[in-house]
């Protein structure tokens, strides 16, 4: 029943369109001058308006079926991306909407003095369309763009709005090793990061496909990066940054690649312990925040002729070497030291060799020792 309702409401419709047809064809009949070869009169106007209509219904309702499977798929295709949609965005796509239909119904009345027929009606049509599809994109694709450059997002970390200096801070990306690590959200509870903290939704994504792994040890740092997340969010309240209707990223299969590439976008910083992506956003001219380097910077400073007590837990690469380990996990050679393993010594400190990987420190056993 519903579907023979349909059915006809679309013949409906087509005898509308039909009828609507032959008076813009009596009007170009005028423009043309054609009306003065071919003479019609009321009456047979009346019945080429009749005709058209009854034509045109015929047509539609022959295809209506074709119509109703289209519109199905076009509707279940609506419904997906407005599921796509983040709550955050329905607010700014309203607004713009209704800026855009504003300026377009200023501009439209420039089109009331075109005395040619419907010429001015589609016009005004197309730019309604035009404008307020232009309104809902600026204002859901880069409202946050623009926002981020002009003041700190309240999902920013806690103390930047009590603190007042970020207001020009940039917008701090988070991959999927920094998140997995877990040290950021120590570090954000410090107060120390500022600016909006941007989650992107591919991320989540390959942290659901780690925490989904066969393997393991995998599917153990997946978890982990899964509860961290939730950690974040709900201490902090930052949501998930929505990149499903930014094409330039879709296009691009590699998550590391795309956050640099959103990093340019927002004019932001990745923050990661990746040493190569460090390096590839160098190449790119992308600022990178590296929490490994900034564990290692906090590092006790130590010199060449310093004294430590270690304990020498293993033997070392080359012939006659110990290795002991300093509580922050920073790692001491001691040439001359195997005889000592297993013991607790005083040891002289020769030097320090700095690397992007950590730290790394050579000694020798104290004379006497």
């Amino acid at each position: 029943m519903i579907k023979k309702l349909i059915r006809g409401i679309i013949a409906l419709c087509g005898g509308l369109l039909g009828y609507g047809v032959s008076f813009l064809f009596h009007g170009l009949m005028i423009v043309t001058n054609l009306g003065d070869v071919l003479v019609l009169s009321e009456n047979q106007k009346t019945v080429f308006s009749i005709a058209c209509a009854v034509i045109s219904a015929i047509i539609f309702f022959t295809i209506a079926p074709t119509i109703g499977k289209h519109g199905q798929k076009v509707a279940k295709d609506i419904e997906t991306d407005l599921q796509k949609v983040p709550s955050a965005d329905i607010v700014p796509g309203t607004f713009g909407l209704v800026v855009g239909l504003f300026v377009a119904y200023l501009i439209s009345q420039l089109y009331m003095g075109i005395e040619l027929p419907f010429v001015g009606t589609v016009l005004s049509v197309l730019t309604y369309l035009l404008l307020g599809y232009i309104g809902v994109f600026v204002a859901t694709r880069r409202g946050r763009d623009i926002l981020a450059t002009v003041s700190v997002s309240r999902r920013g970390v806690p103390g930047t709005k009590a603190k007042g200096k970020g207001s020009d801070a940039t917008p701090k990306i988070l991959d999927t090793s920094v998140i997995i690590d877990g040290r950021i959200a120590d570090i954000m509870k410090t107060g120390f990061l500022e600016g909006t903290i941007v989650i992107p939704e591919f991320v989540l994504v390959e942290l659901r496909h780690i925490a989904d792994s066969s393997d393991n040890l995998k599917r153990n740092r997946g978890r982990r990066g899964l509860d961290i997340l939730n950690r974040i969010q709900k201490d902090y309240g930052i949501e998930i940054y929505n990149t499903d209707g930014d094409k330039s990223l879709e296009e691009i299969p590699e998550v590391d690649v795309k956050l640099l590439k959103l990093a340019q976008t927002l004019g932001g910083k990745v923050v990661t312990n990746d040493f190569n992506l460090n390096k590839v956003a160098l190449i790119k001219g992308v600022e990178v925040l590296n929490i490994n380097e900034l564990a290692n910077m906090l590092k006790p400073v130590v010199l060449p002729g310093e004294e430590m007590d270690l304990f020498l837990v293993k033997e070392g690469k080359e012939n006659n070497q110990a290795v002991a380990y300093l509580d922050d996990g920073t790692m001491i050679v001691v040439e001359d030291g195997k005889k000592y393993i297993g013991q607790n010594i005083t040891v002289l400190v020769t030097s320090v060799l700095q690397t992007a990987a950590g730290r790394m420190i050579f000694a020798k056993p104290k004379k006497g020792k």
